[in-house]
């Protein structure tokens, strides 16, 4: 009796260990759910669209994108850590996911214990963009017409603690230029509200403002990183228009609910570097400004972590209020 109990438990146990191998095997059987947890228009939508279809060719499944925008993107993060961790349910997030980490005392979850990292996506320069009919042509321009009426001009924010808002503050600070932050659900609803002169300027991500900038609807005053970017190259960077050690980027990096069984992120892993590799994808990112980024999970989860260690150290130094 005591032998057939042992060999049904031990039966048991083995069953208990089998479903995630087995439902990795059969991963995915049905759509997947993408998170986006910024308002259409914005660069976190950008990517998710573009990475979509490629990425739902490699898993052999549609790729389903969901906007689930507020809260400086806390909202649709937390719905993602809730979500069931059986890869149906995935989130899209930028550099806010580690930013919110060093600006918020209390988040509703963990950044580094509730997600599984997969992948980064992507990088890109941002932009600061102004309306044609502000007054100023250049960036040395707009520096001196802020400096001559401090506190009349307005900047947009993606949401308050944002990788853009910490950037603008940093900017200014540089410059030394005061002006009034107008917080916006996401960079679409930003740069609608640029493009109908509500606020002065906005640091746009790259991919967003690039349509505008071409069409003459805005200027683009400066991009952020080290070297000008492609498809604007007449656009100078923020070091070469008088702050010299002035660069940041935003990233974008593709994560499952912790829990997820590591056969299945392997899986979207090993899906989601094949997508950044494919050249018609590279060729639709260089297109709107944007750098494929893919990684192994290893690399994704300490970039993390330093990026976390990185921004809170800007926080402290910029005497920034953690909210």
């Amino acid at each position: 009796m005591f032998r057939k109990t042992g060999a049904f438990l031990c039966t048991t146990l083995l069953a208990s260990l089998a479903p995630p191998a087995a439902a990795a095997d059969g991963y995915p059987e049905r759509p997947v759910r993408l998170v986006v947890p910024f308002a259409p228009g914005g660069g976190t939508d950008i990517n998710a669209r573009i990475l979509a279809e490629p990425l739902g060719r490699a898993l052999g499944q549609t790729v389903v994108v969901d906007n689930r925008p507020g809260a400086a993107s806390i909202i649709g993060t937390e719905i993602v850590t809730k979500a069931s961790p059986d890869g149906y349910t995935l989130l899209i997030n930028a550099i806010s996911l580690t930013i919110n980490t060093a600006v918020y005392r209390k988040l509703p979850f963990d950044t580094r214990r509730d997600f599984s990292p997969i992948s980064l996506v992507s990088d890109q320069p941002n932009i600061l963009v102004a309306h044609p009919q502000l007054g100023a042509k250049t960036f040395r321009e707009f520096v001196a017409l802020a400096h001559s009426q401090p506190g009349k001009f307005t900047y947009g924010i993606p949401g308050p603690g944002t990788g853009v808002h910490l950037a603008s503050e940093l900017l200014l600070m540089k410059v030394k230029v005061e002006m009034i932050s107008v917080p916006y659900k996401g960079t679409g609803p930003a740069l609608t509200a640029l493009l109908g002169k509500e606020i002065s300027v906005y640091l746009s991500t790259f991919a967003s403002a690039l349509p505008h900038v071409k069409a003459g609807r805005l200027l683009g005053y400066a991009v952020t990183t080290a070297k000008r970017a492609g498809p604007l190259p007449d656009v100078p960077t923020v070091a070469e228009s008088g702050v010299p050690d002035y660069e940041y980027a935003t990233w974008y990096g593709l994560l499952a609910p912790a829990g997820t069984p590591r056969p299945i992120v392997d899986k979207l892993n090993t899906a989601t570097v094949a997508a950044l590799n494919s050249p018609e994808l590279r060729r639709i990112f260089v297109a709107q400004g944007l750098n494929a980024r893919p990684t192994t999970v290893v690399q994704f989860t300490k970039y993390i972590d330093s990026e976390i260690k990185k921004w809170s150290a800007v926080v402290r130094a910029a005497n920034i209020p953690m909210r």
